[in-house]
């Protein structure tokens, strides 16, 4: 193995295994706003689908492409939408909230695990090339 190759258990990012776990369960919940806003909230049936099931399809869309810094832009993005929909359905402030901290969590963390990663695989290097 040269010092440029890399183990396949080294290319797998963590950050973007937990933050697209994070989106495809959110893609759930946001869903399931669709029949909440259509029967409780008295929003037309076209604009709740649109807004429901496009948050949804966007979450999906969103988790398959995190291999790409600019997903995670758009993962933010779904957050803050999903935090405004408690303006229609007061109960998505407390979701939107915990969905939020779970992202913001799976990002941050997933960059710190990362980052120890790839020095400790750096160092294990090192002293295979010394020893």
């Amino acid at each position: 193995m040269t010092e440029t190759s890399t183990t396949p258990e080294e290319q797998r990012s963590p950050k973007r295994g937990m933050c697209a776990a994070i989106l495809s369960l959110e893609a759930v919940v946001l869903g399931l706003t669709t029949p909440v806003m259509i029967n409780l909230s008295d929003v037309p049936w076209q604009t709740a689908c649109a807004v429901g099931l496009g948050l949804c399809v966007a979450c999906l869309v969103v988790a398959g492409m995190l291999r790409s810094e600019a997903a995670y832009v758009a993962g933010w993005i779904i957050q803050v939408a999903a935090l405004a929909l408690g303006f229609v359905i007061p109960l998505m402030f407390v979701l939107g909230a915990i969905f939020a901290l779970l992202w913001g969590t799976a990002y941050f963390l997933g960059r710190k695990i990362e980052r120890e990663r790839a020095a400790a695989y750096a160092a294990y290097r090192a002293e295979q090339q010394q020893g």
